[in-house]
């Protein structure tokens, strides 16, 4: 539920611009240049959610270490790429830990206690 209301946009331009401290101006330069892709209404207003406003604070702390727009684009790509493939790593861990624990249980399964596992014969005299 909270994720869900994270995305949902609801911040007009003017609202979201102040919140991520910058011009309504800029964030149409952003979007311009594909760094954000605010949702739109039935009459194409543009709507910005939470995720949208810690985007722009993102962007804007890459500008202020120097970066230029190309290179923010850049850097927001590999760090969804980066947490893509953090996801995944996540994932194949928990699939190889049920397996693991899959194999341990069949072997257990098939284990013989040690009682039974053998005989013990006398040599006739």
């Amino acid at each position: 539920m909270e994720q869900e209301r994270f995305h949902r946009a609801v911040y007009v331009i003017s609202v979201a611009a102040e919140l991520a401290g910058v011009h309504p101006q800029t964030l149409r330069i952003y979007e311009r240049k594909g760094l954000v892709d605010p949702a739109r209404t039935g009459g194409g207003s543009r709507r910005y959610s939470d995720a949208d406003i810690a985007l722009l604070q993102r962007i804007s702390d890459l500008t202020d270490e120097g970066l230029n727009l190309a290179g923010v684009k850049r850097v927001l790509e590999l760090e969804a790429r980066v947490a893509q493939l953090e996801a995944a790593l996540q994932q194949l861990q928990t699939d190889a830990s049920v397996a693991v624990d899959d194999v341990h249980r069949r072997y257990r399964r098939d284990l013989v206690p040690f009682k039974e596992s053998f005989t013990i014969y006398k040599k006739r005299s």
